[in-house]
């Protein structure tokens, strides 16, 4: 094999290899990136009224859950929910109390997040039998004794761009425990340590596992996105490093034309874009790592509520 050959093979190689690290920096920087969730309270459908050992409803307890699971996988950020009520307070928005589609992709979107979660509990409690001596007027009894938690929520994932439900599931879980203990009759625990070693509380962690499962699946299939702040002269974006911005980072900058709406369903389809050019973070810390700093590479006219994504 001559000289000019073996030069060739070895360029053809090392522009594959060199296309392959590009390939592999761009995944690794797409999975650092967190996508921005918004969580909303579940509706109690379950019949019972029950409540959480801090006197919630059992939707805003379960919730409540699903943020601290989301959060502490550390894939995403997810809006305080003080942040969504005024959203919802401002735009008078679920005010029966029940949050819609439509409510979900409206508030998400004001909020600029890319996925909203909403839902409603169907089956929260337990059913028991026994078998044993139970002692009159006291309340309490001895015996051999079965016990079954059901806990099923409906869970919706919204795409705050268009409004679409992306994904719709049913989760449902039992937990069962058998054995001779003492037995009650009230549901209630005193505290969180509590509630964790029961049943009833081992079938809600595993519901809420699942939709953290499900959550994961559906914003892998969501492209990151934030917007500017502010546009001249310099431009702030509402992402920084907590969002898992680097100094550094380049981005595409669009913005957002008319709305496509559907006829028929009255839905946004999203809307038509231009690219108005690109910027280059220098400061990621901005307000606590909540925004960022940036300057122009190319382009010019960079707005409020201009569309912030990867390149």
């Amino acid at each position: 094999m001559n000289n000019k050959r073996i030069k060739l093979i070895s360029t053809i190689i090392l522009i594959f290899v060199s296309i392959s690290i590009i390939n592999l920096n761009a995944q690794d920087k797409k999975a650092q990136m967190k996508k921005r969730v918004a969580v909303f309270s579940f509706e109690d459908k379950s019949g019972h009224r029950h409540r959480w050992w801090t006197g919630q409803p059992v939707g805003e307890g379960m919730s409540d859950m699903l943020v601290t699971a989301l959060v502490k996988t550390g894939h995403y950020q997810v809006m305080e929910r003080q942040e969504m009520n005024k959203i919802m307070q401002e735009q008078q928005l679920g005010m029966s109390g029940v949050v819609t589609q439509q409510t979900a992709a409206q508030v998400g979107k004001a909020l600029g997040v890319e996925l909203a979660i909403f839902g409603s509990v169907t089956e929260f409690g337990y059913t028991e039998s026994s078998k044993g001596i139970r002692l009159k007027n006291k309340g309490f009894g001895i015996g051999g004794k079965s016990s079954k938690a059901t806990v099923a929520i409906d869970i919706r994932f919204v795409n705050t761009t268009t409004g679409e439900i992306v994904s719709a599931e049913n989760v449902r879980k039992e937990e069962s425990k058998r054995g001779l203990s003492l037995d009650t009759q009230d549901f209630s625990f005193n505290n969180k340590s509590k509630f964790d070693e029961s049943i009833v509380g081992k079938a809600t962690r595993q519901a809420i596992d699942e939709i953290v499962t499900y959550c994961n699946n559906v914003s892998a299939n969501l492209p990151w996105q934030a917007k500017v702040i502010k546009g001249a002269p310099d431009i702030y974006i509402n992402a920084g490093s907590q969002a898992g911005v680097n100094v550094g980072d380049i981005f595409v900058v669009y913005r957002a034309g008319e709305e496509l709406v559907d006829p028929d369903t009255g839905l946004s389809l999203g809307s038509t874009e231009s690219k108005i050019g690109t910027i280059k973070v220098v400061n990621n810390n901005v307000g606590n790592g909540k925004a960022s700093q940036c300057v122009v590479v190319s382009g010019a006219g960079f707005a409020r509520n201009d569309l912030v994504r990867m390149q």
